[in-house]
């Protein structure tokens, strides 16, 4: 009997030992793995933090500073200057002048005239740095909207509009493309290399290429334009009009790019199961009815995280504006990237460009946010 006991505690005790022994094994083999996983990554890490972690702290270093890139005078601590020229903005309103007999004077189209905005904001110490952003009339009153920097907001506005136009115009050609290549037919890899050949083209060649195709007066664009519509409409100045010119970057930018989005849905399509089309097509369901139904929810983590892509690749548009059109005209295609850039580089104050760059990377991370919560919250309802 106690023999019998003995023996049982003993195998009981040889389990506990064998599945601590296991236990610390696997523990053993878990923290090697960890430790490999460091070692293999280490590279990718360094090169992280050298070329982006390192360089943004700089910048932020720099934006406090007055730090000119090629000068022989130390910097300085100016703490938020930057920001607060950044960032400034204020309003003015203005009575229309009025003669001896208190009459508004009127131009000679009958519109009220009113005093020199110049002259008002260099004899206001309050307004003596405020420029001219945008003004609008009410009446006797002319509302003027003012800022320090008034091309950075104009920047920061332009890159919004791209951002809105490009982002659904890209991910729809994109998902088009995929669908269209997502066919088992002879030759489709040919396809597939053509749609995607854009993407490894660089990008400086492709702006200088769309420049000539969007030359107003040997365009091939204007040519074909004309000669569809039998010289009604056309030549249009697409890089040279203010109304033309961001659109024209859009169609382009959106052209090259998609080539990128167009494998990553192409992934997504051939990951959803065939047997939910086949049992489709069984039930009558048509072709519209199964993209809607099996296509769309089948790509919804697909298009979350195209779409976030895009939008964070689309922000820092930059070299096709420095190609195509220099930020004209009239600014109307300056962004963010080529204003931080201009003032950085071409203006030589650096400080203030690492201050737009810092305040930009801010705004991208909470866009960035935003879009994240929303999709999460739309993926759990």
């Amino acid at each position: 009997m106690h023999s019998s006991i003995n023996e049982t505690k003993s195998v009981g005790l040889s389990a506990d030992a064998a599945g601590a022994g296991r236990a610390t094994d696997f523990r053993q083999a878990r923290r090697r793995e960890r430790r490999y996983g460091y070692l293999l990554s280490f590279p990718a890490l360094l090169g992280l933090f050298m070329f982006l972690v390192l360089p943004f702290l700089m910048a932020v270093g720099m934006s406090f500073t007055d730090q000119r890139l090629l000068s022989p005078n130390a910097a300085e601590w100016v703490g938020l200057r930057n920001y607060e020229r950044l960032l400034s903005v204020d309003w003015l309103v203005q009575e229309a002048e009025r003669s001896d007999l208190g009459e508004v004077v009127r131009d000679a189209g009958g519109e009220p005239e009113f005093p020199s905005l110049r002259t008002v904001l260099r004899g206001d110490p309050a307004y003596r740095e405020y420029r001219e952003f945008t003004s609008w009339q009410w009446g006797e009153k002319r509302y003027v909207l003012l800022a320090k920097d008034p091309r950075f907001i104009q920047s920061f506005l332009n890159t919004l509009l791209f951002v809105m136009l490009v982002v659904p115009l890209q991910c729809g050609l994109a998902l088009g493309l995929a669908l269209l290549i997502n066919r088992q037919l002879r030759g489709i890899s040919v396809f597939r290399a053509i749609f995607f050949s854009p993407v490894v083209t660089s990008i400086v060649v492709v702006s200088i290429v769309w420049t000539f195709l969007y030359h107003r007066d040997v365009g091939v664009l204007n040519h074909y334009l004309q000669a569809l519509t039998f010289g009604l409409v056309g030549p249009i100045d697409w890089l040279g009009d203010s109304d033309w010119a961001m659109p024209s970057i859009v169609i382009m930018s959106a052209w090259q790019a998609c080539g990128v989005q167009m494998l990553i849905f192409l992934a997504g399509l051939q990951g959803i199961s065939q047997d939910l089309y086949e049992a489709a097509e069984l039930d009558g369901a048509g072709r519209w009815s199964q993209f809607w139904h099996i296509t769309l929810p089948g790509l919804r983590n697909t298009m979350v995280f195209v779409i976030l892509s895009t939008t964070v690749q689309a922000f820092g548009l930059f070299t096709q504006v420095d190609v195509m059109t220099g930020g004209g005209p009239q600014g109307s295609t300056s962004t963010v990237m080529f204003h931080a850039v201009a003032k950085g580089f071409r203006e030589q104050d650096i400080a203030y460009g690492s201050a737009i760059s810092v305040v930009f990377f801010l705004v991208i991370l909470l866009i960035a946010l935003l879009q994240k919560k929303f999709f999460d919250a739309r993926e759990a309802k």
